[in-house]
């Protein structure tokens, strides 16, 4: 195995000459971003647009545009079959580009999902000049998870489609955590550690967020040189590719994880033991206040650099979810942290989560405010907060995680954040300064995200029926009553939930390690409905009434599979009590009519989910497969992905940590092959225990869940069946809604 250090340096040079070459403002905040003339090329914007729309792209005209002391700003002009954008950088072009879509041409780029199809030969003229001016200067996206639950083993393609999304709705701070492993690889070499240390202390990819969160480390590794490698190149094309559309890398920081034996390696350089985080021993944590920290974050710095470039905001957060202080004053840590980051990025902004008590008073009170960034994860999910007095008026984004582990449910938080961001963002003495959309994972509830991106666009508040009406135009293509009803019966649903205490909606039974008692899939989800499933339900009888001219778009496809497969995980909820009830009565015949009932649900379920190429669970395993060069490679990086899924860890993590089925989803091949058999497995035993009177057998879940993982079986990569027909099929099954006023039990 070669060291990294000869590769990285050879492509340092051509690293700075990019960064050089790039927007001026493009790895500087935008509140930052001082006025003067445009100092940027638009042809990594055309080259987006190319890829997005490639039948229409010659009839745009993009132009670089002053960026004046109150911030970006996009316009969009033009007549028929030639349409001028200008805007304030590569990616603010794009999100001019995506706004003359939605709102004049009446198509959508969802994430996922999208009826560009429908756009008409010659583009329509805007109706006069459309100006924009973003309303907030920070416009952050992506979780620390996002790596790992939205998929650890993409390639460059997935990378350059999220990039291109996330460009075309707007964001301009992307956080990129892939190849950070090569940083401490390389870093703490210097330090006394062996390479073959270090491999088997850094987990596999698709744990590799909760490690650099100084959660916990090692698991499905030992990682390989070449794997390190990989990801670092990859990485390093993300963050190029950022800068290049005038966006920001937020690259993660050092502040002071260390594998064990730090001390023994490096006289003075004391550590805080961090204890345990749900099952797993958490590495150790550096005193940042040792003679010894400065020297390893300056070489954290130096390596990064070399591998990556520079970047202005760099994301970390001390102790987080539980970690120790020990004798270490919060404050004088919190301020050795931002000296060394300082030391080598001059002016770079401190991001941190805004999760639990995070961040502390202590930490926000010793440093410059205005070199921190809070990206709140909490602002739709609580009521009461008030962001300006916790954080003691340090510059934060108004937040949401609508989505934790990938889970495949619909619903968000949507009416609060139409309400309450434009209240925060305009009340006195308001801190607000962004937005961040921050999903544990990605690629699912398209219509959440459109809606929060857009937010950072307006300068008043949202009006949420309106917003729906004309999202369920565009989002098919064209109007059409049925999904016009299909949508506004969704936005009275499952996205208006309210704040208080949940961000995200339930998830599925069908998903949970079974029992007779389960109300989640995983441990911290809500435990019982937070809509009307009624609203699910005739959403899908409408949305299959809507005009077969649109049922061919990519996005009805995705939307129609996405509602059957919820109204089939809502009947989940209602289904299982039933069981239960006929299961305590030792009511065999009832019994085994529920149970029948389940498992062809399941099965149901499982062949809808096969007719989308976005609910199957091939892809997941072929990409982690794809990176290995060795079958033991190929199979380390398939046991990570698997399990990610299923136990997450080992098992004291998995089932005293809780943290078994937490990145549930519905994926064809998950739901037959793992999910199924699991209920397969309890029902039968149960019905065993009626006929016998006798205790239902116990069985080891962690055992069956871990074979599984350690499996190498393949899935398929390509959709089967017709998704209209499967979901008239799930349609046909529910029960009908109990009549108002019949007193029946919903």
């Amino acid at each position: 195995m070669r060291s990294l250090r000869p590769w990285a340096a050879l492509c340092a040079a051509a690293a700075l000459a990019l960064l050089t070459s790039t927007l001026t403002a493009s790895s500087a905040p935008a509140a930052a971003s001082p006025p003067g003339g445009p100092a940027f090329a638009t042809h990594s914007a055309r080259a987006a647009l190319a890829r997005l729309l490639p039948r229409h792209v010659s009839q745009f005209t993009l132009v670089a545009a002053n960026r004046p002391a109150s911030g970006d700003w996009f316009s969009v002009s033009g007549h028929a079959g030639h349409v001028r954008v200008r805007g304030t950088s590569p990616a603010v072009i794009l999100s001019g580009v995506n706004w003359y879509l939605k709102y004049t041409a009446k198509v959508d780029i969802g994430w996922p999902g999208r009826s560009t199809a429908e756009l008409p030969r010659t583009l329509p003229a805007p109706e006069g000049t459309v100006r924009r001016q973003a309303s907030v200067p920070h416009r952050f996206a992506l979780n620390d998870t996002d790596d790992g639950y939205s998929g650890a083993y993409r390639d460059w393609a997935s990378y350059e489609k999220q990039i291109d999304l996330l460009a075309l709705h707007g964001a301009n701070e992307v956080f990129v955590q892939m190849g950070a492993d090569a940083v401490y690889y390389e870093t703490l070499q210097e330090f006394g550690y062996s390479k073959e240390e270090l491999r088997s202390w850094i987990p596999g990819p698709a744990h590799q967020p909760w490690w650099l969160m100084q959660n916990m480390s090692g698991f499905a590794g030992p990682v390989s040189e070449r794997l390190i490698e990989d990801r670092a190149a990859l990485g390093r094309r993300i963050a190029h590719r950022l800068r290049d559309l005038g966006m920001t890398p937020v690259l993660p920081g050092y502040y002071g994880t260390v594998p064990s034996g730090f001390t023994d390696r490096n006289p003075g350089g004391t550590v805080v033991p961090q204890g345990q985080w749900v099952g797993f021993e958490r590495p150790d944590w550096l005193d940042p206040r040792t003679d010894v920290f400065p020297r390893v974050a300056a070489s954290f710095y130096r390596h990064q650099r070399e591998l990556f470039g520079d970047s202005t905001m760099y994301k970390m957060d001390l102790l987080h979810e539980g970690g120790r202080p020990g004798d270490v004053p919060i404050g004088k840590a919190a301020q050795a942290v931002m000296k060394a980051l300082q030391t080598a990025r001059p002016g770079a902004v401190w991001t941190l989560l805004g999760w639990q008590n995070n961040p502390s008073t202590q930490i926000v009170d010793a440093v410059d405010k205005s070199k921190l960034l809070i990206v709140d994860g909490l602002s739709d999910r609580y009521n009461g907060l008030d962001r300006e007095t916790a954080w003691h008026g340090a510059p934060y984004a108004f937040g949401t995680i609508p989505n934790f582990g990938g889970h495949t449910t619909v619903g968000a938080n949507t009416a609060v954040w139409a309400e309450r961001f434009d209240q925060w963002r305009t009340k006195a003495d308001s801190a607000l300064a962004g937005i961040a959309y921050l999903p544990e994972g990605t690629g699912g509830n398209p219509v959440a995200h459109e809606l929060f991106s857009e937010l950072a666009w307006r300068t008043g508040p949202v009006d949420h029926q309106a917003w729906f009406a004309a999202y369920a135009e565009r989002r098919y293509g064209r109007a059409d009553p049925h999904a016009a009803r299909a949508w506004e019966l969704l936005r009275t649903g499952p996205y208006s939930m309210p704040s208080g205490t949940w961000s995200e909606a339930q998830d599925s039974l069908f998903t949970a390690r079974p029992r007779l008692t389960a109300t989640s899939a995983a441990s911290w989800s809500p435990g019982a409905m937070r809509y009307d499933p009624d609203t699910v339900r005739e959403a899908l009888g409408e949305l299959l009434k809507v005009a077969p001219a649109l049922r061919t778009t990519d996005a009805y496809r995705f939307d129609l599979v996405d509602l059957a497969r919820q109204a089939l995980a809502n009947r989940s909820r209602s289904l299982l009590p039933e069981i239960k009830s006929a299961y305590d009565a030792g009511d065999l015949s009832r019994f085994r009519a529920g149970a029948a009932e389940w498992k062809g649900d399941m099965d149901l379920l499982d062949r809808l989910l096969a007719t989308d190429t976005r609910f199957l669970l091939g892809p997941w395993l072929a990409d982690a497969r794809s990176w290995g060069r060795t079958g033991a490679e190929r199979d380390a990086a398939e046991f990570d992905a698997r399990s990610i899924l299923t136990t997450w860890g080992h098992r004291s993590g998995s089932d005293s940590g809780g943290l078994r089925d937490y990145a549930n989803r519905e994926w064809s091949g998950l739901v037959s092959d793992f999910y199924a058999k699991r209920w397969t497995t309890y029902l039968d035993s149960l019905d065993t225990a009626l006929v016998t009177g006798r205790p239902p057998a116990a069985v080891d879940w962690f055992a069956l869940e871990n074979a599984w993982n350690q499996r190498h079986d393949s899935y398929p990569v390509k959709p089967s069946g017709d998704p209209v027909a499967t979901a008239a099929a799930v349609l046909d099954v529910l029960p009908a809604p109990a009549p108002a006023g019949s007193g029946a039990a919903r």
